[in-house]
This record gives structure tokens, sequence and C-alpha cells, in this order.
């Protein structure tokens, strides 16, 4: 079944949104190594892939159904018929026929530029677009591996300027060694990068809209550096330096530990190896939830059924009133919706 067909009013409310999963977008690039495949379980083995774009409503990167009997609809599609029953009323009245959350997962092999996004408003202006916060949640890290997140000590935008032009604009910036379970959230304007060593998952606006801020002054085959947008990101940046850029919480197992709440998104830990239900009947939101570890099957109140495996994610679509996880193994969840 797709829904191609189903145009009018009536037959949109007779559409049965289920636990949805999607077909991974895998992003070939020069810092990416070959651990996504390794901890999606998917062959074969490819490298360079840094990204794999778990659920995505960006432009000519839209996610498409991968189970039951919507497999094949794209998100998109989905989306624009099935409106506040697949995202909420207030989501669907905030964001249109936008999905308004990017889920990945993003492997670096190498050192990935130092960059920035704007908010919204600086967004809209230039690019007609949503702005871009996000939140990192580290699931591996190589023995010395680090980001950068922040300001380490105060610039001025004109001493910015200046030091991405003598190679020195890193010394400005707070680095952090990170473990797996670290959690970093990143405001639209924090200036941040990924370094080598870093299997992170990735919860963000729905915005593709990245400012190249220094790039190493790296070549590639041709001898070509990289687009910088040093100057647009001027504007774009918060300046002022934070006491901390890591999020801190409570490990807790068999209990939602919340993460992260913005008026973007809001995101749980769950550590679990026992089942545990979630009622949703108070969020006007869809719930996505990224497995970073194990082995769940996943229940709604409808009586539909779907796995989740490790490196998998599943959209839980908006009218569903609760759900109930139930662990095969040890698992580890990430619990991701759009809050009030």
């Amino acid at each position: 079944m797709t829904l191609k067909n189903k145009t009018t009013d009536q037959e949109r409310e007779k559409i049965e949104i289920y636990p949805l999963k999607f077909q991974p977008i895998l992003k070939s690039v020069i810092w990416g190594g070959s651990d996504i495949c390794r901890f999606k379980k998917i062959e074969p083995i490819l490298e360079g892939i840094g990204e794999s774009w778990e659920i995505s409503g960006v432009h000519n990167n839209v996610s498409v159904v991968a189970n039951g009997r919507l497999a094949g609809t794209s998100l998109d599609e989905l989306m624009s018929l099935t409106k506040e029953k697949l995202v909420g009323k207030n989501v669907y009245q905030r964001f249109g026929d936008t999905f308004p959350l990017l889920i990945k997962f993003i492997d670096a092999r190498d050192d990935l530029s130092i960059q920035v996004h704007p908010d919204d408003t600086l967004a809209k202006a230039r690019h007609h677009s949503f702005g871009k916060t996000e939140m990192w949640y580290v699931v591996h890290a190589a023995p010395d591996a680090y980001l950068y997140s922040g300001f380490e000590k105060s610039i001025t935008p004109d001493e910015y300027i200046e030091t991405v032009n003598n190679n020195t604009f890193t010394d400005t910036l707070k680095k952090q060694e990170v473990k797996p379970g670290d959690v970093f959230f990143l405001p639209a304007g924090r200036v941040h990068a990924i370094g080598a060593g870093c299997f992170i998952a990735e919860i963000q606006q729905t915005s593709d809209i990245t400012y190249r801020i220094y790039d190493y002054n790296r070549t590639d085959a041709t001898g070509k550096t990289r687009e910088l947008h040093t100057e647009l990101a001027k504007d774009a940046i918060d300046f002022k330096v934070y006491d901390s850029y890591k999020t801190e919480y409570e490990q807790i197992v068999n209990q939602p530990v919340k993460l992260v709440e913005s008026p973007y998104f809001t995101t749980h830990l769950l550590e679990m190896d026992i089942s545990m239900t979630r009622n949703y009947v108070g969020l006007d939101s869809f719930v996505i939830y990224i497995c970073l570890a194990g082995h769940c099957t996943i229940r709604d109140d409808r009586g539909n059924s779907e796995t989740i495996n490790q490196g998998e994610s599943i959209l839980i679509p908006a009218d569903t009133k609760s759900v109930t996880i139930i662990p095969d193994e040890s698992s580890k969840l990430l619990e991701t919706y759009v809050g009030a």
C-alpha cells in the first residue's frame, strides 16, 4: 500500500500510521570511516561513510519508509497527507509540511572542519530556511578523541577574523576530550567541530545550513581547499564564553533520564534491561527512538509491534497513546520529541 492516491480529507483520516523505520541515507565524505556500516550491521562494509541520515526531511535527502504497508513512501509525502496525525497539532502549526528533526549517526575518521550554524532568524533572512540547533551523544570514542564546543577565551568579531587568517583560531576554542556517554548541546551560534575518532548520534533541527569557518588549510587530491564561510559566520557566532559546554546527567537504569530540553527537541536517555511503558497521552508530538545498543521490541496501544536493533531508529506517530519497550537484552535508546 502507498499513499499516492490518498488525496481526499476522508481518505487521509483513514490512513493508519504505525511505528515507522526508514532506509538509511549513507553519506560518503573525505573524513568518513567504516564504523557506521559495522555499527548498523550493513554489508558489505563501506569505507569513507561519514554520516548515516536515519530520519530526514531535508530537500533532496528525504527518508523513505522501510517497513510495513507504507514501505516505499517518502517522509515528505507522508507529512503532506497525514499532517498532525504524524507529527502533532502544535508541531504541524509550527513547521507545516517540513518534518522538524534530522537524526544522524556520524563517524569521524579525520577531524571535521570548524563550523557554526545560524539561528532561525538569520537562516530565514539569508536562506529561507530553519536554523540549526543540535545535540551530540558520544556512542564510541577512540583513546584521546576530542571535539570543540564553544570558546575557551573571549574574542571580538575582528579578532575572530584575525585568528582564522593566522591559523590560531583553534587556540580560542574549548577543546573537550570525550568518552562514550558524553553529551553536548549545541544551540545555533555555538562554534563546534567533531574530532577524529568520535562516533556520534546527532539530533538536530531540519536544516542543512552550515558555515565552514576553518578547515586546517587542507587540500583535496587536486590541491584545492574547501570553501570557507568565515565572513558569513561572523554574524551567526555567539562569542560569549560559558562556564561549561558539556551536559552533565546522572546515569540511572530503567528510568528515563532527561538530557536536553529546548524549544526544538527534548531528549531522554533510556538504559534498560526490563520492560518500560511510555505514556504519550499528554504529548502533542511524534517520538523518535534511536537504538545505541541492544535490541528491543516496541509495541503501541493499537497492537502494532516492531523491533529496533543497534544502529536503527524508529518514528512513533503523534496519534499514538503509549508504547511498551521490551528489551531482549540490556539496551540503550535515545528518545526525542518536540515539546510544547
